[in-house]
């Protein structure tokens, strides 16, 4: 069933039931309206009879229109009977007295009072009431019979005009697939289903763009790792024309280390945007730092800090800045400092290289983007995310003959 149909459905009985309660209500209220009148106008009646006999004005009394006055003795036997239709039971009579009291019988209702000449009832027929209420009963079923159908036509008009945008709306979403990732356009309000719309908008978007950047990766993957492969294809062709070649031999050893360095780089990148499971422990930063540094044969300064993070995954990071500076400039021209930065630790990597172009520094830790020292163009991305999932990050300054990466990791608290 659609959401229409469900719509109409819902409305249809809520209008039906409307109908049904406000004519009850109005059949009810009507009903309740004219027997209290006519109770009230035999009350009126019988006290003003009363005040004559009482004053001995019998012959004087005028009563309403349609009313009937009979005589009752105190045993409950009629005296004066002037509409024997309204012939009231002895039960009825029991507890009459000065004050008049009002109540219905079968066909007509009654007020009774005690007078010096014994119980008077004063009686009219309810047969004009009941009339009256035939007549609204039939009104109120031709108003249904009218008001009804009407009533579902615009509940219908209301349905589809409520659920068109969500039925447009359903049809677009529905049109939408790996290969069409389009906005839905559709201009809306800002009510609910307006921000459900751009929601689902901005979800399409964002699947584009993972989808354009997944194209991208593996464009950027595929170029990568081709080069290796022909340059380690050539080597080995050389080789197989020439077993003793060494100089080919080992082109194809660096050729091979290369694309390891690259698939690993890429395994770890995966993870991390993934989301890394950290060991995490408590570390010395600045030994962390000896020991990356210790590899590449570069010197450390500084002083011993302590953070909470995964020692291998830390390592990774400082292995990868190291080797970035060395392979920029040199062992001799690059330097490791390791101090605090209110509230933070510090890892400072300086190089004396020829620094970074301006126009790759916005892009430096992107997948691929590649500094004047060369390598798979994945390290600092590594490093970056690492980085940040330790609650830290890495900046960069550069100028021609001097860079600096700082790496900033949250200081465990003392205590």
């Amino acid at each position: 069933m659609t959401f229409r149909a469900r719509l109409f459905l819902a409305f249809s009985a809520l209008w039906l039931f409307l109908l049904l309660l406000t004519g009850y209500l109005a059949g009810r209220g009507v009903e309740e309206s004219l027997k209290t009148h006519l109770l009230n106008t035999l009350l009126q009646d019988a006290l003003r009879a009363a005040e004559a006999y009482q004053k001995g004005q019998s012959g004087a009394l005028l009563t309403t229109g349609g009313v009937f006055l009979h005589l009752y003795t105190e045993e409950g036997e009629p005296l004066v009977l002037t509409e024997p239709r309204h012939l009231l039971p002895k039960g009825a009579l029991e507890g009459a007295g000065e004050t008049p009291k009002a109540f219905f019988q079968e066909g007509f209702a009654a007020a009774l009072v005690r007078t010096p000449l014994g119980l008077l009832a004063l009686t009219a027929d309810t047969a004009p009431i009941e009339g009256a209420l035939s007549a609204l009963r039939r009104g109120l079923l031709e108003a249904f019979f009218l008001l009804f159908p009407l009533g579902l036509l615009l509940v219908y008009l209301t349905a589809r005009l409520a659920a068109g945008p969500l039925e447009r709306a359903a049809r677009e979403v529905a049109s939408r697939s790996p290969s069409r990732l389009d906005p839905i356009p559709l201009t809306l309000p800002r009510d609910e289903f307006g921000r459900m719309v751009a929601a689902v908008n901005g979800l399409l978007q964002a699947l584009k763009e993972a989808q354009e950047r997944e194209r991208a990766f593996l464009a950027e993957v595929s170029h990568e790792l081709r080069t290796p492969l022909t340059v380690l294809l050539g080597h080995l062709d050389r080789l197989e024309r020439n077993p003793l070649d060494g100089e080919a031999l080992e082109a194809a050893q660096r050729t091979s280390e290369r694309m390891r360095r690259l698939v690993e780089d890429l395994l770890d990148l995966a993870r991390g945007e993934a989301g890394w499971r950290l060991d995490l422990h408590i570390v010395d930063l600045l030994e962390l730092a000896r020991e990356a540094s210790r590899e590449q044969g570069v010197r450390v300064e500084g002083e011993a800090l302590e953070v909470l993070g995964d020692p291998d995954r830390l390592l990774q990071a400082l292995r990868n800045l190291i080797a970035n500076g060395v392979r920029a400039a040199g062992r001799e021209g690059v330097r490791v400092r390791v101090g605090r930065e209110e509230g933070w630790a510090l890892v400072e990597v300086e190089d004396r290289g020829p620094g970074i172009p301006e126009d790759l520094l916005p892009h430096l830790f992107q997948r691929f983007a590649r500094g004047p020292g060369g390598g798979t163009g994945l390290g600092l991305a590594v490093a970056q995310a690492i980085a940040r999932a330790h609650g830290g990050e890495i900046t960069v300054e550069s100028a021609p003959g001097r860079t600096v990466f700082r790496v900033r990791l949250p200081l465990l608290e003392e205590g």
